[in-house]
């Protein structure tokens, strides 16, 4: 039973034009209530993008349809936004709304993105894939902290 009802979530999942792929060492699944958990070293994969974690929940709706993914964990991540933008980072917990294209990172947050070479580092960082935005907030003693490169103008053209 538990593998149809894998087998079900993983075909609405590719509703996506991409495939889902989802590793774990323990699967768990209600269909009444719409959530599956996975555990023990999740590794999770759809197109370029990439997501580990201890413990990933998928909610679905009464189609099975996912409407929320909540990994936890230890959480690790490759992302790649609507308009190209890559980007890979760690968070304690990540939440990801497909309909929205939405991430959330939670606690100790560092997202780089990698072909910028820009990093944000904070407590709740949010990125908005098709927008291509993200939002930072820092801790309640800790600021946000912004790294991003700044190209030094060559001196001999200055001459």
């Amino acid at each position: 039973m538990k593998q149809i009802i894998l087998l079900t979530i993983l075909l609405t999942l590719n509703l996506f034009s991409q495939e889902l792929k989802i590793k774990a060492k323990v699967f768990n699944s209600d269909e009444k209530t719409g959530i599956s958990i996975f555990k023990g070293d999740v590794h999770v994969t759809k197109g370029s993008d990439v997501l580990n974690a201890q413990k990933v929940v998928i909610y679905t709706d009464k189609d099975h349809n996912p409407t929320k993914f909540v990994a936890s964990g230890d959480a690790s991540f490759k992302i790649q936004t609507v308009d190209g933008s890559l980007y890979e980072g760690k968070a304690q917990k990540v939440i990801y709304i497909p309909s929205k294209k939405i991430y959330n990172f939670y606690k100790n947050v560092h997202l780089m993105q990698v072909n910028e070479k820009k990093e944000i580092i904070g407590e709740e960082v949010i990125l908005k894939l098709i927008e291509g935005k993200a939002y930072a907030k820092g801790a309640e003693k800790e600021p946000v902290i912004m790294i991003f490169n700044m190209p030094e103008k060559n001196k001999e053209k200055e001459k």
